[in-house]
């Protein structure tokens, strides 16, 4: 009866993936499902069972479309035929003897460097006075101005307009004929300063900047200053017993404390400059770019190229360009404000 037991035993650990006379699932065991390998695969199948998905997916919508305006910028297709041919990089010889392309490509660099500068500095002042700059009440290290959160709200109201009302409601600000602007320089008696603000060249861009962090400001206030309530208020207190005020606190506590915040903002704020550029200048400017080209940024460019000249393959080299344009201000602003030393509180 002993021996019939342990044979059955032994059948029952062959069936588990060991060996006769060894416990299953040990080491010298035998079997592929007791190895080390074995682990590493259930572990790595169990990882790709959640992968495989989401990255077919990012492949398909967001990867593919890349390739597919890489392949088109290398033809000359119109846009409006299925029959075109490969021409190899003539769209992209083109794009440097194009000048409006260089003049859209210029007022893109000033939007984008311009946008997120004015922007995230205004953002960050009216973030410190809402959450630090006010005076300081009993018990309470740093407080913010009265009515902070009411302020917080105003800020922000801007931003859950979408882009049309907004350049719509300037446009009619910037009006020379019964526009607001004019008229509040007319009542408060600077008559001589009143402009046709948006059909002057030297000035046009500046308006269409303007409106872009009038639009944009309210956010980062909001952004900062939950980045600012997360310091902590001992932090404060430290500063203010050392005989530190507004300017120095901000300068030196405040400001690097949330720089890691700062500078994602600053890539999220151009990016979004490259690319609400298109509809400003759509329905604010005169003629969708002008006076005189003054406003043309790259994706108004592109439009007029691709639904206006019947030259997408080109369209699409423009669309290349502006591609590697937001790949180099994004490398470039996060390698240039990186630092190996994080404070961490």
């Amino acid at each position: 009866m002993a021996s019939d037991s342990r044979a059955v035993t032994d059948d029952v650990r062959k069936d588990a993936g060991g060996t006769a006379g060894t416990p299953p699932g040990r080491p010298g065991g035998g079997g592929f499902k007791s190895s080390p390998r074995y682990r590493t695969f259930v572990k790595y199948r169990f990882i790709s069972g959640f992968l495989v998905v989401p990255l077919v997916l990012y492949a398909i919508l967001v990867i593919s479309p890349f390739l597919q305006t890489f392949y088109y910028s290398l033809t000359d297709w119109t846009g409006y035929s299925s029959d075109f041919s490969v021409i190899g990089f003539d769209n992209f010889s083109k794009l440097f003897e194009d000048d409006l392309f260089w003049k859209s490509l210029q007022h893109n660099i000033v939007l984008l460097i311009g946008m997120p500068l004015l922007a995230l500095g205004l953002g960050l002042f009216f973030a410190f006075m809402l959450n630090v700059g006010g005076r300081h009440k009993r018990g309470e290290a740093a407080s913010g101005v009265r009515g902070s959160k009411l302020y917080k709200i105003l800020y922000f109201f801007p931003q859950v307009l979408s882009i049309a009302i907004v350049a719509v409601l300037w446009q009619n600000i910037y009006n020379p004929q019964g526009g607001l602007l004019n008229g509040v320089l007319a009542g408060v008696g600077l008559g001589s300063w009143e402009q046709d603000w948006l059909g002057d060249p030297g000035i046009a861009l500046a308006c269409v900047l303007v409106v872009m962090v009038w639009a944009n400001v309210g956010f980062y206030v909001v952004l900062f200053s939950a980045a600012m309530g997360s310091i902590p208020k001992e932090i404060y207190e430290a500063a203010l017993l050392d005989g530190a005020n507004r300017v120095t606190t901000f300068f030196r506590v405040t400001l690097p404390l949330i720089r890691d915040n700062i500078q994602t903002s600053y890539v999220y704020a151009g990016i979004m400059a490259l690319e609400t550029s298109f509809a400003y200048v759509m329905i604010m400017t005169v003629n969708q770019g002008g006076p005189d080209h003054s406003t043309l940024v790259l994706p108004v460019h592109m439009y007029n190229k691709a639904f206006r000249d019947g030259q997408a393959g080109y369209a699409t080299a423009v669309g290349v360009s502006m591609l590697v344009v937001t790949m180099i201000f994004a490398v470039l602003a996060l390698s240039i404000g990186r630092r190996r030393d994080r404070l961490e509180f």
